[in-house]
């Protein structure tokens, strides 16, 4: 009997996991952490963490491997990082504050991961298989397609993961579903289409008014695909003169790290892309490219008094350096904060795109006189009717569709969509909840 239990991003957007058993196999699909609220942030237990990359990570594309060996790493020594600032300024519930792993434990469970192509079936015995298809999200990111064979019968499962845009730089389309029994799909912005305004357009107009009230750019940015994406935009407008070349400051070891992961992987690239890279001429940095490193450099950036970029992590400003540069800058009214990517609620990103005038960092309560611009069009994720466009893929409408990786507003849109247009049978699983797919993808008892 093969089932799937919705342990993470069921009804939120963060915390990916989902548990599926078959063929007297229980294989666990992503292993995300919950960020937003505190009763959302303590399901990250640092024990059970800690279990976790203690394990065996099991198989993923060639691209994600080499990610695995930088993120795993970076986040880990972040952690630590932030641990020990919290301990000396005596800022913390927890008496001593924990990283959830370390940079070291990072480091080994990377080592434990082993690389398998795009469209290259992977036997787990007893009639189970899982073939990884592109999924278009960052370099890497892939849906993952389990065949199973069990007492004469034939059933496949899709697992979306995150879901890339379409036509977009850099990476190629997401691939299509085919055939799919059930499916599993990502619905973060399943309730909204994004902007047709071009982000060139709104990236220009953002830069040349924060250049004109003479303070910092502050882009709150993931480390990997979001800050590549945007250092391509703005080395295409500077090109194009569009805007001034100004200095660009990449606050995460990890972002210029990854630079080198995307010139290794021809794979992952749309042809457009490929020739800059083999030509030299990358796109993934701007004229003035400056990258902080250590703690000093990153620190020292908060002493340039002009305009000035600054892109840093994490993308929600839930940790990591960005919160040292918002709390430092926010106050000033010459600062501008870009938001480029999806905010979950609870989160300071959230706060900040949603227009609140104080937010707390380290427990500081910090007045919030920047202007904070939202990039539309500027996510990884696809949009509403993206979403749809790979869902119609399908050779045929699977038996159930379960809508995560989204707000319980944006779940539910994706899900009405889903039936009205398509015809689907499609629902918003609970956190917990265990579907019998021998049972049509019923609730299990």
């Amino acid at each position: 009997m093969a089932t799937i239990e919705f342990i993470g991003a069921a009804k939120v957007v963060t915390g990916s996991k989902h548990l599926l058993e078959a063929a007297g196999r229980r294989i666990l699909i992503d292993c995300g952490l919950f960020q937003g609220s505190k009763k959302l942030r303590q399901r990250n237990d640092p024990v059970a963490a800690r279990r976790g990359v203690d394990m065996q990570l099991g198989d993923a594309t060639p691209a994600t491997v080499d990610l695995l060996r930088v993120l795993l790493e970076d986040s880990g020594g972040l952690q630590e990082e932030e641990a020990r600032y919290r301990n000396r300024k005596g800022i913390t519930s927890h008496k001593p504050a924990l990283p959830l792993y370390t940079a070291d434990e990072g480091r080994a469970a990377a080592k434990r991961a082993t690389s398998i192509m795009h469209g290259e079936p992977i036997d787990l015995g007893d009639g189970l298989t899982a073939t990884y298809h592109r999924a278009g999200h960052i370099i890497g990111a892939a849906f993952v397609a389990f065949d199973i064979e069990e007492n004469g019968d034939r059933s496949r499962i899709v697992f979306s993961g995150d879901i890339g845009r379409f036509g977009v730089p850099i990476l190629p389309d997401p691939d299509p579903i085919g055939d799919a029994d059930y499916v599993v799909t990502e619905s973060t912005y399943g309730d909204r289409v994004h902007d047709h305004e071009p982000v060139a357009d709104q990236l220009e107009r953002v830069v040349l008014a924060a250049v004109e009230r003479g303070g910092a750019l502050i882009v709150p940015a993931f480390a990997i695909g979001r800050t590549q994406a945007l250092m391509v935009q703005l080395n295409e407008l500077e090109r194009a003169n569009r805007i001034p070349c100004l200095p660009t400051f990449v606050d995460s070891p990890m972002a210029l790290d990854a630079v080198d992961i995307y010139s290794r992987h021809r794979e992952e690239f749309d042809d457009k892309t490929w020739e800059r890279v083999i030509a030299e001429d990358t796109p993934l940095r701007c004229t003035d490219f400056r990258l902080a490193r250590s703690r000093k450099q990153s620190k020292a950036i908060n002493e340039i008094d002009e305009p000035i970029i600054i892109i840093s992590a994490s993308g929600m400003v839930t940790g990591g350096r960005v919160l040292h540069h918002m709390r430092k800058r926010l106050p000033d009214p010459r600062t501008t904060v870009l938001m480029v990517g999806y905010q979950a609620h609870g989160t300071r990103g959230h706060q900040l795109a949603s227009g609140d005038r104080t937010v707390y960092i380290f427990h500081d309560e910090v007045p919030v006189r920047a202007t904070v611009e939202t990039l539309h069009g500027m996510s990884a994720h696809a949009g509403g009717n993206e979403l749809m466009q790979w869902l119609g893929t399908t050779t045929r409408p699977p038996q159930a569709a379960y809508a995560v990786h989204g707000e319980p507003d944006a779940a539910a849109a994706l899900v009405t969509r889903l039936g009205d247009e398509l015809g689907w049978r499609a629902s918003v699983p609970d956190p917990g909840d265990r579907v019998d797919l021998e049972s049509n993808g019923r609730a299990a008892e």
